[in-house]
């Protein structure tokens, strides 16, 4: 697989085939359930083109609504809105620094030619990333994790490049091959490093702690898109544990990746590159889903991120998680932490 430099998937401490037009017919889309039939809709991608077709010989096209079908939309609710009119609520809060901020009445009407519908597409996400950690008890039986407005711009700058600054605690997405708010596992990958820098501010200041801070972003991004297909009935039809199938459509070849979460890296192929060995600990995380399922695979993972340090290594980390899984959920659910640590062939987990 061809990789450019990584796109900014950056660590949490950065200092810093029918066509769609937009006079189409609403019945040329695939609807979206919601769960509130009051909110504005707006029109997003079902993760991104590639998950939602399958089709790996989709390119961006200069942003060309012509590229990409109409199945890879969805009408969506944009919950938790303010009622403003712009795209600010509870969770999330968007503008833009170059051309005009999208409006809540028209956002079922933006494709993908249009800046404003990589707005409407970060609003929705953010949002939903939040909404699946909420649902996992955390603001409420557990502690919040990044429960707060998160500021989001959509620079729209040339650079092929995301990340999260916690200078300002934003999120800025940028543009070039595949504009990178156009992929939900992008707008979510970014997402991770913010609940990671509220959890523990600074996060991310050692080689190791920037590749778990990767690595969380990887599979948050996975798992928050999964939920959305179950969620919401949208095809899953590309492998679920390739990231960023859309944005790495400009980079990489078929069938497109950015990185992979089901990689068989150990701790001895640390590179001291974050987003090459964000891949050992990801896999982890990986298996700990698969051996426990979503929901308290991912209660266990997020909340043992609380006890981390801004420096934490593989080995503290690991044990971290195993100890939280032993108190949430027993020995049986800390043995299967312990074995997908093991197998990755992190220090000091025995």
């Amino acid at each position: 697989m061809t990789r450019r430099t990584p796109r900014g998937l950056l660590a949490a401490a950065t200092a810093t085939v029918a066509l769609f037009s937009l006079a189409g017919p609403a019945t040329a889309q695939s609807s979206a359930p919601t769960a509130d039939s009051t909110a504005p809709q707006g029109r997003i991608f079902m993760v991104n083109p590639v998950q939602a077709t399958g089709d790996q010989a989709l390119t961006d096209g200069k942003d060309a609504d012509s590229v990409v079908p109409a199945t890879a939309y969805a009408l969506a609710a944009l919950r938790n809105l303010d009622g403003g009119g712009g795209l600010h609520g509870r969770w999330a809060s968007v503008r833009s620094d170059t051309g005009p901020s999208a409006r809540t009445g028209e956002a079922a009407g933006y494709t993908r030619h249009d800046d404003r519908f990589e707005q409407v597409m970060a609003y929705f996400w953010v949002n939903e990333a939040q909404e699946y950690l909420q649902s996992l008890g955390f603001g409420t039986e557990l502690r919040g994790a990044n429960d707060r407005v998160q500021p989001v711009r959509i620079n729209q700058w040339g650079a092929d490049n995301s990340f999260f600054t916690d200078k300002k605690d934003e999120i800025r997405f940028g543009k070039g091959g595949v504009d990178d708010a156009e992929d939900a596992e992008v707008i979510v990958h970014e997402y991770g490093h913010a609940v990671h820098n509220a959890q523990v501010p600074g996060f991310g200041s050692s080689p190791e702690a920037g590749a778990i801070g990767e690595a969380f972003g990887d599979y948050l991004a996975v798992e928050v898109g999964a939920h959305a297909d179950a969620a919401y009935g949208w095809p899953q039809r590309a492998d679920l544990a390739c990231v960023a199938d859309w944005d790495a459509a400009s980079y990489s070849d078929a069938p497109h990746c950015l990185r992979r979460i089901d990689g068989n890296k150990v701790y001895a192929d640390l590179v001291g590159e974050v987003h090459a060995d964000g891949e050992i600990w990801s896999r982890a995380l990986f298996d700990i889903r698969n051996a426990l399922g979503s929901r308290t695979a991912d209660r266990i993972i997020v909340n043992a991120q609380f006890g981390f340090a801004p420096d934490t290594s593989f080995k503290d980390a690991a044990l971290t998680t195993v100890s939280t899984a032993q108190r949430m959920y027993g020995t049986n659910a800390a043995d299967a932490v312990r074995a997908a640590f093991k197998a990755r062939h992190i220090p000091g987990v025995q």
